[in-house]
């Protein structure tokens, strides 16, 4: 596959998800006139060109939907295993959602979530619909209000799997500039001069820290420790908050890390 590098990849892979329609975000990539870009994961495809994939050709959108496919089971997944923090769902919700989707019977979900009655799980779908319709007159209200707040500040989007959202996240875009100028003396590509003591700081910093971890790459814990050598010193405590604000994932036994998409 093709891939753009247009620099930062947390642009790659955030801006273009946060400011996607809610269309986009349902069929999980948007389109330009030169590419399709993958919503999940940042991953860009270029037009014009016929992809092979197991000796069969595709063209460029058509393997865009096979590698949603192939590397993130469907939209709804993806979407579904963000933390509540994103989808403002209960884990109750996500487990019936998740039933609903693969279209079981309310009989069935409800002997196989143990729960009430077949009424129960028809009065939790009346809830989510209720939500629903919730969602939708507080995003027509988003949209009018961005007419005529001419004052709102622009904020810094949170990572898609941040583990816990609150004020730790609410940093502007000004804001951001003046941390990462404190703490990278020598640019973004230069050696962090120091741990920041506060967390909003640190979210900062480790969110331009994960810009340097290629998302493509699975690494060793020696090979991520050589990186992370790179930018500080105390290379495991940056490894260790990377993993605990949800930037990192890795194998149970930590042989294994990657940036997650």
């Amino acid at each position: 596959m093709k891939v753009f590098s247009t620099g930062g990849k947390e642009v790659n892979q955030l801006e273009p998800f946060w400011n996607a329609t809610l269309d986009e975000i349902k069929r999980g990539y948007t389109e330009d006139q030169y590419k399709y870009c993958c919503l999940l994961c940042g991953e860009q495809v270029e037009k014009g060109i016929i992809y092979p994939q197991e000796q069969v050709l595709y063209e460029a959108e058509r393997f865009i939907r096979l590698h949603i496919e192939k590397n993130h089971d469907s939209v709804f997944d993806y979407l579904i295993s963000l933390d509540k923090k994103i989808t403002g769902l209960t884990e109750h919700q996500t487990m019936l959602l998740s039933q609903f989707y693969a279209g079981k019977t309310d009989k069935e979900i409800q002997q196989e979530m143990e729960i009430g009655s077949s009424s129960t799980i028809r009065h939790h779908r009346f809830m989510l619909k209720e939500k629903e319709r919730q969602a939708k007159t507080f995003l027509a209200i988003m949209e009018l209000l961005k007419e005529k707040d001419q004052y709102a500040p622009a904020f810094v989007e949170p990572h898609k799997h941040a583990t816990m959202v609150d004020d730790r996240y609410a940093v502007t875009t000004e804001e951001q500039s003046k941390i990462l100028e404190k703490y990278f003396l020598e640019g973004l590509s230069g050696p962090l001069a120091k741990f920041p003591p506060k967390e909003k700081q640190r979210i900062v910093v480790l969110r331009a820290i994960a810009n340097r971890i290629d998302p493509n790459v699975t690494y060793t814990e020696k090979e991520l420790n050589e990186l992370l050598k790179t930018i500080y010193s105390d290379y495991v405590l940056i490894r260790r908050y990377l993993i605990e604000y949800g930037f990192l994932d890795r194998k149970l036994d930590g042989s294994m890390y990657w940036l997650k998409k």
